[in-house]
């Protein structure tokens, strides 16, 4: 099948290397005729000789002080931008190859036109920082298989199928050093490219009955050897962010099997839950704990509540896609996104806004200028967003809550008009001051305290027409 098939007999030699590379020799990796992920998988050790293994906290650390990343969606689907043959396609871009019913042999004619000459590293992660993000997650392949890395197991790439010939997560890793940004890979384990995955599937690539007697070997000479490259080429890695784990030929035990395979690369890597079967649908939260994963993955939904000892993150997009669509103008407001942000952080999680740049390598304009605002936002009120736990109270009529240590940033989406804002107290908190992030001065507002509530006295005027944070900080 096209530029895949070629290759594959060189992919048994690709795992050797890459794993000599990271200097782990992983036993049966020549075994292509296993079940991945089997009972008859070697366990692997999290920690190499010599260095400490963190605790599940530890390794956690980062991401829960981080709270907001950038998701990039990016690939081949840009250059038809939801558009095939003239008619416009149904659903989300990235979706196109299945929802457009592509074959491949015609689906593989739009790496010639992806040439993103405008594409800019620097840039991209200047621009996540200004808004506040501290991560980046971005497709290293998604569904159609397509790479955006110069990877040895396939010429499916951007070095050997486009004109454009740039590894695009090299330069991104650079960046994102440069910048102090962690930077973090998608992967999709549905294929539907490769032979020995989902491309036999055609028309419907997606179909969740079918399933490939071949397909652990696509894992163990193809979804294997290409993460060994993502995880020893590319510096230390914040997350790999699995997708595509729906698919009939996944398994938990594969799940979980994979999540070991990945830490023993990089033994303080973060995985999301989607590595393994335990997503409850696009709620995203795993089903128990018992299921693979470090944290569950909310799509386009934030939960009602916070989950007290659950991590997790909300992904969103910016409009309707998470691809680039040249017609999709549904935006969100800045107020939405920055609201979101808020109400995510005051449930205990993490928020991953998504942009899906051009086939040119640009950013959309509207996406830019919602970060910019999001940034603007950020850069008086980050305090109380990075590091931050639940609100310790339900959400209030004027807005919501977020926590670190003795302080309590009330978010205050609805200025109250009579200059009274009521917040509870939970019992034994007493409160020593209330002041307005926006004032470096911190002048204190007056406070009358009440049964198991304070009444703050506010200012006329609101400093922020979206969200204004008064902080009450807390007698220790």
């Amino acid at each position: 099948m096209g530029k895949t098939g070629r290759r594959h007999w060189i992919a048994a030699a690709a795992v050797v290397l890459s794993l000599l590379v990271a200097l782990y020799i992983v036993a049966g990796c020549s075994r292509q005729t296993q079940t991945a992920g089997d009972d008859r998988t070697p366990a692997v050790k999290t920690a190499s000789a010599g260095q400490k293994e963190l605790s599940q906290d530890e390794r956690m650390a980062w991401w829960r002080d981080a709270r907001f990343g950038l998701f990039i969606h990016w690939g081949l689907y840009a250059v038809p931008a939801g558009t095939y043959q003239g008619e416009r396609v149904k659903g989300i871009g990235e979706w196109i190859m299945n929802n457009a019913k592509i074959p491949v042999a015609e689906y593989e004619k739009f790496a010639g036109a992806f040439n993103p000459t405008g594409f800019n590293a620097d840039e991209w992660v200047r621009l996540a920082k200004a808004a506040g993000m501290r991560y980046i997650v971005i497709t290293s392949k998604h569904h159609d298989g397509f790479c955006l890395w110069d990877s040895k197991v396939t010429t499916w790439d951007i070095m050997d199928a486009t004109p454009y010939q740039r590894d695009i997560l090299k330069e991104l890793a650079a960046a994102c050093k440069k910048h102090g940004i962690k930077l973090c890979f998608y992967h999709s384990i549905m294929d539907w490219h490769h032979p020995d995955a989902q491309a036999p599937f055609y028309p419907n690539y997606n179909d969740t009955k079918q399933s490939n007697p071949n397909f652990a070997r696509y894992v163990d000479t193809y979804l294997k050897p290409q993460l060994a490259e993502l995880l020893t080429n590319y510096g230390p890695l914040g997350v790999l962010w699995f997708d595509g784990e729906w698919i009939q030929d996944w398994t938990e035990p594969q799940g979980k099997a994979l999540y070991e395979y990945v830490r023993s690369l990089q033994p303080q890597i973060l995985v999301n839950n989607r590595v393994g079967k335990g997503r409850k649908g696009m709620e995203g939260l795993s089903k128990s704990d018992e299921y693979a994963g470090d944290f569950g993955t909310p799509e386009q939904q934030v939960p009602a509540t916070g989950l007290p000892g659950v991590d997790w993150e909300t992904c969103m997009t910016m409009n309707d896609t998470w691809g680039f669509k040249s017609y999709d103008d549904n935006w969100k407001s800045t107020e939405q996104l920055i609201q979101t942000l808020v109400d995510v952080a005051s449930k205990g999680g993490n928020f991953l806004l998504n942009v899906g740049p051009m086939p040119e390598g640009l950013i959309p304009q509207a996406s830019i200028e919602r970060l910019q605002a999001v940034g603007k936002w950020m850069a008086v009120n980050s305090e109380s967003i990075y590091g931050t736990t639940a609100s310790p109270f339900e959400r209030p009529a004027w807005g919501r809550c977020t926590a670190q240590g003795n302080k309590r940033y009330l978010h205050v989406f609805r200025w109250p008009v009579d200059g009274r804002l009521e917040v509870p107290l939970a019992g034994g908190d007493a409160p020593e001051k209330a002041y307005l992030l926006a004032d470096k001065k911190r002048a204190a507002l007056p406070m009358l305290e009440g049964a198991n509530r304070v009444t703050i006295s506010l200012p006329g005027q609101a400093p922020d027409p979206i969200d204004s944070v008064v902080v009450l900080v807390l007698k220790k």
